[in-house]
């Protein structure tokens, strides 16, 4: 991809395209075989930006969590491509009874469970996988501080927080002379959109952080994938999909059909091409599991929508009002 494509997390010096791949599939529904010939293709297609987490994926049964951090590390050891990429992982969600939170001595931890996973010196992107209630905000970001200046992390992310937390995070971060998260990774888009942009995305705006959201093609409803209840046994992710089947998301898809018509692209290239042009989003998250997805996935990266498509897109997905 080319240099001045790449987008600034937050106001860090990371640079990233505008696209991230998610690893929530490796060691899930992608093996590790075909898990590298997925991460092989998506540097050799110009991007960069990966993320994962040290919970993915630890909900099926028989994993313990680590799974994808263990396939990616073995494949930058294997390939030597990890200077080409841009690795953004979490912690804080349950790894065990004891092990979660964002406490200074889990965080100590669970940065270095991840390193050893991964293979690699240093994190480019740290986030907060979800809040913490019961850890003074000071303490977790003096902890990532420290890891910081330490050289295992090189910029701080949020994950999951809500507008009035964010706030506080960042307030604190100023009032200590801490290190700010950067960005914020949240749930949004084409079918979720009232939680991002009702308040966080405002905050993002003024404080100038990056965005990065996940389920960024509705657990795949936005590829087009599902249209009828008979479609929701075509993938064991389907069931997340099940809620978009009413009379909105048909319009939604209505308007990435024609879209997509009239642009010689997917569905699901549309809807991710209509996040990345919103002014906010720095990349969209979206996971693939075949090359031809990635492919899919690369070839939105690269689709330049007109303002009448991004009109016609908006105003299908519009919440209706309560």
């Amino acid at each position: 991809m080319n240099p001045s494509s790449l987008r600034r997390l937050g106001r860090s010096d990371l640079r990233v395209s505008p696209l991230c791949l998610g690893g929530n599939v490796f060691g899930w529904t992608v093996d590790e075989t075909l898990s590298f010939r997925l991460l092989d293709a998506w540097v050799d297609a110009g991007m960069n930006f990966i993320d994962t987490a040290d919970v993915y994926s630890r909900w099926v049964p028989g994993h313990t969590g680590g799974e994808s951090e263990t396939i990616l590390g073995k494949w930058f050891r294997q390939s030597g491509k990890r200077n080409r990429v841009v690795l953004a992982t979490k912690a804080g969600m349950a790894m065990g009874d004891e092990d979660k939170g964002l406490s200074k001595a889990y965080i100590r931890r669970a940065v270095e469970a991840s390193l050893r996973r991964l293979k690699t010196d240093v994190i480019d992107l740290y986030q907060a996988h979800t809040d913490d209630a019961r850890t003074p905000l000071e303490e977790t970001l003096a902890a990532f501080a420290e890891l910081i200046k330490e050289g295992k992390v090189r910029a701080l992310g949020a994950s999951n927080y809500s507008a009035p937390r964010l706030g506080e995070a960042l307030a604190a971060s100023a009032a200590h002379g801490l290190p700010r998260y950067e960005t914020l990774q949240p749930l949004y888009n084409l079918m979720e959109r009232t939680g991002y942009e009702a308040e966080l995305e405002a905050a993002c705006v003024a404080n100038g952080l990056g965005v990065i959201n996940y389920y960024a093609l509705a657990s795949g409803f936005l590829t087009g994938k599902y249209r009828s209840s008979a479609d929701l046994g075509k993938s064991v992710r389907s069931g997340g999909a099940k809620k978009y089947l009413d009379d909105r998301g048909r319009a939604v898809l209505a308007a990435l059909d024609a879209v997509a018509d009239s642009v010689g692209a997917t569905p699901g290239q549309v809807a991710l091409a209509w996040q990345i042009a919103r002014p906010s989003i720095t990349a969209p998250i979206a996971s693939a599991s075949s090359p031809a997805q990635l492919d899919e996935l690369a070839g939105a990266a690269r689709l330049g929508l007109d303002p009448h498509s991004i009109e016609l897109i908006d105003r299908a997905s519009q919440a209706a009002p309560a």
